[in-house]
């Protein structure tokens, strides 16, 4: 029997999401064929150190990697939560480990109070700014602040410092409050887009940088919208990493509420109008797919979706991404939670919906 609650999996692609999955589930998991005919197989060291951030917020976790690096065992423990300080290295951004992890915050014995740090902004995973103004809020969506004591910490991200690939020095403060419980949700309106907000970062280089990424946005997306207000963020000394770099990340807010996100990010070679260009004709694509939801967040909102009580949860969705599709898989299989999809007609987006498994917090209510 007990082997039988063992969840098998195969293979890297969505290593973090099947790792937080069974920490909510209370499952161990085995996943096999990591990388098995890379020239070098296994696990990665960012992967290694995702699992060992998820030790640090848990109690009683263990975890076995098998001696060439391609089969990870890990039993979950109970999440403890409590002040937790982390280095992400070099290898991916602090995106990369926070984007799963804030999930398991709601579920926490303590408060959160996390410090992550690294790279803050890198090609590949999100940025620190698209944390903040996009991730919180979506996690905020299933947060019932209204009862949470007024003593209670609110939800909150600050950028500590910043840096920029390849040497990082980036650090991010993070704290979320403890609920008694998610609430359901029903997000089936997208509204109209009414307002575009932006801040281009730039950390040892020319504070003409943000400047030009800045006027580049701004020749695309003011023929889209008039309420368009882009933020230089200029950091200097101690406060500014290690490397230098810029990149500008972009958010659209509908009239109900929903969000579009949209980031870029300097590499060697590239020029800060670049940057602004691709930047705002991403955001504008994003705008375009629909959906109350944006594409990069469907995974973590279809998560918290099945997390929620034994309620209906309704959202409104874009075309789902092949992360989110597999999202509903391992859901599926983790926590017996089944989605239903249906077409919503004259449009490409899909009305999502479930009951959700009642999950609880470890807050209690007076």
């Amino acid at each position: 029997m007990v082997e039988s609650r063992v969840l098998r999996f195969a293979g890297h692609a969505y290593f973090r999401q099947r790792l937080v999955l069974a920490t909510l589930a209370g499952r161990p998991v085995r996943i096999d064929r990591i990388r098995p005919d890379d020239e070098e197989p296994g696990i990665r060291d960012f992967e290694a150190g995702f699992l060992r951030l998820l030790e640090k917020v848990t109690n009683g976790s263990t975890v076995e990697i098998s001696y060439t690096g391609t089969s990870v065992y890990y039993r979950p423990g109970v999440v403890a939560g409590g002040a937790v300080t982390h280095d992400c290295g070099t290898s991916r951004g602090i995106g990369y480990f926070f984007e799963w992890l804030v999930v398991l915050a709601p579920f926490a014995r303590n408060e959160f109070v996390l410090t992550l740090k690294g790279i803050t902004s890198i090609p590949g995973d999100p940025g620190v700014d698209t944390l903040r103004t996009v991730t919180l809020p979506h996690l905020a969506l299933f947060m019932p602040l209204e009862q949470v004591s007024m003593l209670a910490s609110s939800l909150e991200l600050r950028v500590v410092k910043r840096g920029a690939a390849p040497g990082g020095g980036g650090e991010i403060f993070f704290r979320a409050p403890l609920v008694a419980a998610l609430r359901p949700l029903d997000f089936v309106d997208a509204g109209r887009i009414r307002k575009i907000r932006g801040i281009a970062s730039a950390v040892r280089v020319s504070p003409q940088m943000s400047n030009r990424m800045i006027d580049a946005a701004r020749s695309v997306l003011n023929r889209y919208i008039p309420d368009l207000y882009l933020f230089s963020d200029v950091y200097r000394g101690d406060e500014s990493g290690r490397s230098p770099g810029y990149a500008l990340s972009l958010v659209a807010t509908s009239t109900t509420g929903a969000m579009h996100s949209a980031e870029q990010v300097s590499q060697p070679g590239t020029a800060p109008e670049d940057i602004g260009l691709a930047a705002a004709r991403l955001l504008l694509d994003a705008i375009q797919r629909g959906g109350c939801v944006d594409r990069s967040h469907q995974p973590m909102v279809l998560t918290l979706m099945a997390l929620g009580p034994e309620d209906v949860a309704r959202c409104r969705m874009g075309p789902l991404s092949p992360n989110a599709v597999q999202c509903l898989r391992d859901i599926r299989d983790t926590l017996g939670v089944v989605f239903k999809l249906k077409s919503v007609p004259d449009s490409e987006d899909v009305l999502v919906s479930c009951v959700g498994a009642g999950f609880r917090g470890l807050r209690k209510v007076t």
